[in-house]
């Protein structure tokens, strides 16, 4: 399911840079506040929606909920005519997000043990990234056969959507008479009462905060491989290619994670994301962005999956909802905030202080990160 889901999503993101900047005229000011402003309610949501899942023992009426709301308003991106209408979709679209994240990753957790949570994570993300393989390689094909025909492929991801609807009654849950073995690993009841996360874990997301005050939306990334491009027309495909490292490396970062620890690999992936953002801050040519583009996807092999289990290790088991929750909240909101400082420094001082500014401040959370989390 979150294979198809990605195929669509993954299918649009890449060509949104260009379509906004060339087709409609925004600008990276715009970029930044339509990606990060997406990305915080989207995130803001998954507390509500965590809180809600802890509290009902079936969770998946509301993945069912967010994928459908996603599903059927990204094809309208096609009828855009300015960027605000971008920015309604996207905001639509995250909201959909935001209901189905926490509750997926919360009914994840009971699939797992202790030992295997870095492994579980790790596939899921696996497959998010195959979808997102899959998606820009058919919308490269796509425009190669019918060039400029931005509108037409972005109405087309509709099908992919209505797929991933059709797949959710498929999902057991521990509760279902025919559930498989497999889900009934940890039965959990619901949450009455909020309880208190360790100290721990509120100090991780303190760290978190920092490092996400530098990691603004990929979109940047896309805009300036597009400008010393000087075309859109394969960006989906070099899109594809970024997950193709993401696939090949996430469950792989996970077992390690298992295996040697959270703290470490985290740390790797985030030092990871500071030499790349500091290669785009200096690179000037075609093969030196792509180079550093295709690295940069060690970091989401690294970070993406172990960071879910180390919340899934640190959170209560009847609070796992509202942690998965309050963790893509923190994710969002700082992704929010430095999207928007982002493009005001990509506009004012240009692409190489923005890029130097979020290198410096993923070193910055890499160093507090072995302060706040023991071994």
């Amino acid at each position: 399911m979150s294979l198809v889901t990605d195929s669509a999503s993954e299918a649009v993101y890449p060509l949104l840079p260009f379509f906004l900047t060339q087709v409609l005229g925004a600008g990276a000011v715009s970029l930044g506040i339509i990606e990060g402003g997406a990305e915080a309610v989207n995130s803001l949501l998954k507390i509500w929606s965590g809180r809600l899942a802890d509290r009902r023992p079936r969770k998946r009426p509301l993945m069912l909920a967010g994928y459908a709301v996603s599903s059927l308003v990204r094809p309208l991106i096609a009828l855009a005519q300015s960027w605000t209408h971008v920015f309604t979709v996207r905001l639509i679209d995250r909201v959909g997000k935001g209901i189905r994240g926490a509750p997926r990753d919360a009914m994840l957790a009971t699939w797992a043990t202790e030992s295997t949570r870095g492994r579980v994570y790790g596939f899921h993300r696996g497959m998010d990234h195959t979808g997102a393989v899959l998606g820009p390689a058919l919308a490269t094909a796509f425009l190669v056969f019918y060039p400029g025909q931005y509108r037409a492929l972005f109405a087309l991801t509709i099908v992919p959507g209505a797929i991933a609807v059709a797949l959710i009654p498929f999902i057991r849950e521990s509760g279902d008479p025919a559930a498989t073995p497999l889900a009934s690993v940890e039965k959990l009841p619901p949450a009455s009462d909020a309880e208190p996360l360790p100290a721990e874990l509120r100090g991780f997301f303190v760290v978190l905060a920092v490092f996400m005050l530098g990691s603004s939306t990929d979109a940047f990334l896309l805009l300036r491989l597009t400008d010393v491009a000087g075309t859109a027309k394969y960006i989906p495909l070099i899109w594809a290619a970024l997950h193709v490292v993401k696939a090949t490396t996430s469950m792989a970062g996970g077992i390690v994670s298992d295996r040697v620890g959270r703290r470490v690999v985290i740390a790797a992936g985030w030092l990871v994301y500071a030499v790349v953002y500091a290669g785009f801050a200096y690179a000037t040519t075609l093969p030196a962005l792509l180079a550093w583009f295709l690295v940069y996807g060690l970091y989401f092999g690294l970070t993406e999956g172990t960071e879910k289990a180390l919340i899934a290790d640190l959170a209560p088991a009847r609070a796992r909802g509202f942690a998965f929750g309050l963790y893509d909240a923190v994710s969002g909101l700082g992704a929010l905030m430095a999207s928007i400082i982002f493009g005001v420094l990509w506009t004012v001082f240009g692409a190489g202080t923005a890029f130097g500014v979020g290198a410096a401040l993923a070193t910055l959370a890499t160093m507090l990160l072995f302060v706040v989390v023991r071994r």
